[in-house]
């Protein structure tokens, strides 16, 4: 395994729908867009194994990126983002207000959304799951989503659950050394416009 890396990909911009459960949302054309200048730029040319959230978004931009690299995907449900089933779809403003009590309270079920120490412990475990079924010898991509990623990095940085560690915009990306576990990106990436 030395030498590897896995990269966590946040899918990019969705058509937002109220009326469709929330994992059932599409990607927007924009979104799409982005993906496929992303395929063509060559910085997943070593990938060798995708993975993706059960969520459409997700299983929608990992399939543009395996078909520009000619893979298949494989999805786990552990890979999803925090439970916000509780409160189901928000309107912006209340939404960011949510996702600000999620981050500044991570031993509290805000509103009935998963903790986020239990969304981190996931996303922890998912990811060392899917690297330890990813026999190699190449990379590993996970797309996934904003919060759980953010959750993700702060665990490897080993500092505390802050928002402050959420992506910057949807359509980001970061990556690690394995078998270190160490993330290789200071910041997040942003996907090419």
């Amino acid at each position: 395994m030395s030498g590897r890396r896995l990269f966590f990909l946040t899918h990019p911009e969705v058509v937002v729908d109220p009326a469709v459960p929330v994992p059932r949302w599409h990607l927007k054309d924009s979104g799409i867009a982005k993906l496929r200048c992303f395929a063509a730029g060559g910085e997943l040319a070593s990938v060798t194994d995708i993975w993706a959230s059960t969520e459409c978004k997700a299983i929608e931009a990992a399939g543009i990126l395996a078909g520009a690299l000619g893979l298949g995907i494989r999805v786990r449900e552990d890979l999803g983002e925090n439970d916000r089933s509780a409160t189901g779809f928000l309107p912006p403003a209340e939404f960011e207000a949510m996702a600000d009590a999620f981050f500044a309270r991570p031993e509290e079920s805000v509103r009935g959304w998963e903790r986020a120490v239990d969304a981190q412990a996931r996303i922890l475990a998912a990811t060392r799951a899917v690297a330890s079924a990813s026999p190699g010898p190449g990379d590993i991509l996970v797309v996934a989503h904003g919060a759980v990623g953010a959750l993700l990095r702060g665990r490897l940085l080993d500092v505390p659950i802050s928002r402050a560690l959420d992506q910057p915009r949807q359509g980001c990306w970061f990556a690690l050394a394995l078998p270190e576990w160490r993330l290789l990106d200071a910041a997040w990436r942003v996907l090419p416009d």
